[in-house]
């Protein structure tokens, strides 16, 4: 890209410093008109300071964007994923991921608005972020330019960093002279750590990484029980308390937090082709993802369970890696929220030492039938004789088979 095409760009700003040197970068090199845009996802830290680092480094206020998304964040792009039980490689919830469209949602809807030609983002070469914001882009603004500083410059040290920024009169925190222990992310659903003293996957993480949770060993010696409501597989309130979809997931953190809830040491494989080793924190969100199982398995039909539950790796993967506005993903999406017409009720759960325990579910949608299942008299409910017919034709090709010679399921 030519410096002379950009005229306008909207950056995705945290006031950080990687992001403030982007910001100054971008003045320097592009000699371009600068907006910033600043998302509050529920990262737990004050905003105001991004605005008046933007103002300090000759950002026009008209220009400076500080837009709080949790509600927008929890409602439609948090429960959507929810409903699908998603987990990255079995494990991950997918906390990073889920944010990145918003936030690319958002810098498109400013571009047009001010006028800009480009965005630009903070994310490195070796991450699945960039992958994610740029897919993103492309999806809703397909002839958007984009700047990835970190492909570019020539900045490639924490010690060049500074010094671009003590040169630009940039101011730097005091705990951002010395090296970083290792590179955080949060928002409203979840914390990672990764990179540095968490490189080396034999090492166990120090007890400072983790930010949201208490340690399970050190958790209260005592049950906390509560129960979450659910209407159509969205998660609408705690303990009988009806609540907006952030404000939910803001009370099942602090939940999470005080019983060590929701912590994962992972190595995981990122889309751009290397391992890596991060670890995150996702109190409320694990609470969540086993309170809605459960609610699933009262309300949803079988096959209609196992068939969600095939596709759960492929949507993980999708949102993963950044494909979240592609249209397998809206499609996966229309099959998952067609499932979760009758996923309402109510589910009881006791929390303790970093456990989530189902003690009790109940809907008005139950397909649980206590007069089938019951081992007492059915009253003629069931009749047990139709499962001789049932095993026999299920035995059929099994028979047929060993008849050939092929005893045991040989091919």
């Amino acid at each position: 890209m030519r410096v002379k095409d950009v005229k306008k760009v909207v950056l995705a700003y945290s006031g950080g410093l990687d992001t403030s040197v982007i910001l100054k970068w971008l003045q320097t090199t592009y000699q371009c008109e600068v907006v910033t845009f600043t998302a509050d996802l529920g990262q737990g830290e004050e905003l105001g300071p991004a605005r008046d680092k933007a103002l300090l480094l000759g950002i026009k206020p008209e220009n400076i964007f500080i837009d709080d998304l949790r509600e927008t964040f929890v409602k439609d792009f948090v429960f959507p994923m929810f409903r699908a039980n998603a987990l990255y490689e079995g494990m991950y919830l997918l906390g990073t991921s889920i944010a990145r469209p918003l936030i690319s949602q958002r810098q498109i809807e400013i571009a047009e608005q001010v006028g800009a030609d480009a965005v630009a983002h903070g994310a490195t070469g070796k991450g699945n972020d960039q992958v994610r914001f740029e897919l993103s882009y492309y999806a809703l603004k397909p002839d958007i330019k984009i700047i990835a500083p970190w492909r570019e410059w020539e900045l490639t040290s924490r010690t060049a960093l500074i010094a671009f920024a003590e040169q630009h009169q940039i101011p730097i925190a005091k705990d951002k002279r010395g090296e970083s222990p290792f590179s955080v992310d949060a928002n409203l659903l979840h914390s990672s750590s990764e990179g540095k003293i968490l490189e080396e996957p034999w090492d166990a993480p120090d007890e400072m990484v983790w930010q949201r949770t208490v340690s399970p060993m050190d958790a209260p010696d005592r049950v906390t029980e509560i129960t979450i409501e659910f209407e159509r597989g969205d998660a609408i309130g705690i303990n009988g308390e009806r609540m907006s979809p952030a404000t939910l997931l803001t009370k099942l953190n602090a939940l999470g937090k005080e019983n060590g809830i929701g912590r994962l040491d992972l190595v995981e494989n990122r889309f751009v082709g290397m391992k890596s080793r991060g670890c995150y924190e996702t109190p409320g969100g694990t609470i969540l993802h086993t309170a809605h199982r459960a609610m699933e398995s009262i309300t949803l039909d079988r096959e209609a369970c196992h068939l969600k539950d095939s596709l759960m790796p492929r949507y993980a993967e999708i949102i993963y890696n950044g494909f979240w506005f592609a249209p397998e993903r809206r499609m996966l999406q229309a099959l998952i929220d067609e499932s979760q017409a009758s996923v309402t009720g109510t589910v009881r759960l006791k929390l303790y030492k970093g456990n989530t325990i189902v003690t009790g579910r109940q809907s008005p949608h139950s397909l649980y039938s206590m007069k089938h299942v019951t081992f007492e008299d059915d009253q003629g409910a069931y009749d047990q004789f139709d499962a001789q017919g049932f095993i026999k034709l299920n035995a059929l090709r099994l028979r047929l088979g060993a008849m050939a010679g092929r005893r045991g399921g040989a091919l």
